[in-house]
């Protein structure tokens, strides 16, 4: 009895994460290019909050974006914390894989990072080890971008672990 008790409340929190369905955006503008949008010199300000809302990181990205060779998509990133600690730098290498499909790596990520892009929003999902104190946990990344405009993106990010939001991340970047 115990088991199903704590398998019913697994599912029944499992159902409160993220489920953002991206086809609601399709027809939103501007249209979201990770291509056009990440080319250049980037700067970002985030935060991440626990499961309670309680902040506990505050950070600023600088990013610098090119194209390859290969026409892959670099993202070089470099990590200033405000408030607690975590990775100072990320290099991503993205390919688009087919129309709207994108798939990434970055060292840091288990497996490879996938994506696809909805109208003026794109969704962008890995997993990682998230180094945690003296320790680490594998977690999954839900990631939510949508664009303003040309030069203004919003990132969401829902961080889970068993198919429970652990933790929230909100980032604003802009193009400089």
């Amino acid at each position: 009895m115990r088991t199903i008790l704590m398998l019913l409340t697994l599912f029944l929190l499992s159902a409160c994460s993220s489920g953002i369905d991206g086809n609601k955006y399709s027809t939103l503008s501007p249209q979201f290019d990770p291509y056009e949008f990440f080319v250049g010199d980037i700067k970002a300000w985030g935060i991440v909050q626990d499961r309670d809302g309680n902040l506990v990181q505050q950070f600023t990205v600088d990013i610098k974006g090119s194209i390859n060779n290969q026409s892959e998509l670099v993202l070089d990133e470099t990590f200033n914390y405000l408030l607690g600690d975590g990775v100072k730098t990320r290099i991503w290498t993205i390919t688009k894989a087919a129309d709207n499909q994108y798939s990434g790596r970055a060292d840091d990520i288990l497996d490879s990072a996938s994506g696809e892009t909805f109208g003026n929003a794109m969704n962008w999902q890995y997993r990682m080890d998230l180094p945690v104190d003296d320790t680490s946990y594998e977690v999954h990344f839900d990631d939510w971008m949508w664009s303003f405009d040309q030069t203004t993106l919003i990132n969401r990010s829902y961080i889970e672990k068993f198919g429970i939001v652990m933790a929230e991340v909100t980032i604003f970047m802009q193009r400089q």
